[in-house]
């Protein structure tokens, strides 16, 4: 199958591209490039467009499975589905640590069945960490439980997941002894470390230091996760300024960031946990609910109360994050664009349906970032990051995976009451050679496959 896609200009920060150009794509690879015509089986106009890799979401909370051991495939309310609409073609899941299951096990999975998306794998800590038997987050876990969750992240990493992940604000039990030990399952590999750290607003820099020195100390590349919703209450400036003084040191220390003022988190989470009223310095009512009975209700104390002993799993919104430190973070050279994509049938964060699409409305056009710039954001820092040589750009060879969008018109269209609708703009989608994705509709919704490092 040869596709010609004509006359978009074409960007690619890859290879430092931005041209008006002709793409061939040919058997899932890019087969060449050309000033002229050439013949294929199917010719795309895209004058006035921008032809670019599809984008890459190093953040998402991969979809669940079902009673019968398979990945969620619902086409509307799945978090792959929502990926691929807004132009996302491989997502980096199994962040903060928790994972639906064995990384590597997710992977074949994945091969097995298709997904809308591409999916590369982190091995999460805290699911390991249970597998051991430290099911207590709150409490440290024995010598032989930390030895055996690093022997477990080490066999995921050798059976291709791209790095590891924790979410040590959900396992705040864990001890420096534990996350040496389990950061070690890095060594030999290279692959790196993602973290949800321990805590944020005042508490961040602590929690920054607490991860970044222990992978320091093992050379291990490390990622911190979100840091909108870590250090965006007024601390965003000295924040980058440590992410600064330590990758002037030498370490190999990146960030993500989703493009909104508002986090999202299970309410029983530690998150949550007695302190956090103090430490944001808010009230009840900037948690709403997106679940459940009280679903599009912002909390009272006692809606609070009772949600969280009844029904800990519920998604929430969290409206506390300031504006113009996100944007702050976004306009880093250090910092790529997540959505930090979680679902629950069809309810959460607008981000998992609108964060890509938004950076480029909101951030773009607002003149907050160049358009080469958020295409960078959104193809090669995730793609180098995590070591996806054939991803993120568009290299004679490197896999077919682009998106076709029109810079003027591309828009999210989620909001906090309805996360899930579709964005506009984005002409095409293209994955592995082959059409998934029109006018934000998905025209075939099993074409990802597993990425394996």
């Amino acid at each position: 199958m040869r596709t010609f896609i004509a006359g978009g200009r074409v960007i690619d920060p890859a290879n430092k591209t931005d041209s008006k150009l002709n793409v061939l794509l040919e058997d899932g690879k890019i087969a060449g490039f050309s000033t002229g015509e050439l013949e294929a089986d199917l010719r795309i106009d895209a004058a006035g467009k921008i032809v670019c890799p599809g984008f890459i979401d190093p953040h998402v909370h991969e979809d669940p499975l079902d009673s019968s051991g398979r990945i969620d495939a619902n086409l509307e309310t799945s978090v792959f589905a929502c990926m691929l609409r807004m132009g996302v073609t491989t997502v980096i899941g199994g962040n903060c640590g928790a994972s639906v299951c064995d990384g590597a096990d997710y992977l074949d999975l994945v091969d097995r069945d298709g997904t809308p998306v591409n999916v590369a794998m982190l091995a999460g800590h805290e699911y390991f960490r249970f597998l051991s038997g430290a099911a207590d987050r709150y409490a440290p876990a024995t010598g032989e439980q930390i030895r055996s969750m690093a022997r477990a992240m080490e066999q995921s990493l050798d059976r291709g997941c791209v790095g590891i992940s924790y979410g040590i604000r959900y396992t705040p039990g864990m001890t420096r002894q534990e996350l040496l030990a389990t950061l070690s399952a890095c060594k030999s590999s290279g692959k790196p470390a993602a973290c949800h750290v321990r805590s944020d607003a005042g508490e961040i820099f602590d929690s920054l230091r607490e991860f970044a020195d222990a992978a320091r100390e093992l050379g291990i590349p490390a990622q911190l996760s979100h840091i909108g919703s870590m250090a965006g209450f007024g601390q965003m400036a000295d924040f980058l300024a440590l992410v600064d003084a330590y990758r002037l040191g030498g370490m190999d220390l990146l960030c993500d960031c989703y493009p909104y003022s508002a986090f999202s988190t299970g309410l029983g989470s530690a998150t949550y946990d007695p302190g956090w009223l103090e430490r944001y310095g808010c009230g009840y009512d900037v948690v709403e609910l997106c679940e459940g009975k009280y679903k599009g209700r912002r909390c009272t104390k006692e809606i609070f109360d009772e949600v969280r002993r009844d029904f800990p799993k519920c998604v929430t919104v969290c409206h506390v994050m300031k504006p113009e430190e996100v944007a702050l973070a976004l306009a880093h050279p250090a910092v790529m664009l997540c959505s930090d994509a979680t679902m629950s049938q069809g309810q959460g964060h607008p981000r998992a349906a609108g964060a890509f699409p938004r950076l480029f409305a909101e951030y773009v056009r607002g003149g907050k970032l160049s358009l080469y710039q958020a295409v960078e954001k959104c193809t090669l820092l995730p793609a180098e990051r995590f070591g996806l040589k054939n991803k993120g750009r568009l290299s004679l060879g490197a896999d077919a995976d682009l998106v076709i969008f029109d810079a003027d018109r591309i828009q999210d269209r989620a909001t906090f009451r309805q996360p899930i609708l579709a964005p506009e703009g984005i002409d095409y989608v293209f994955l592995n050679g082959r059409l998934a994705a029109k006018d934000c509709r998905i025209v075939s919704g099993a074409l990802g496959r597993a990425v394996r490092v």
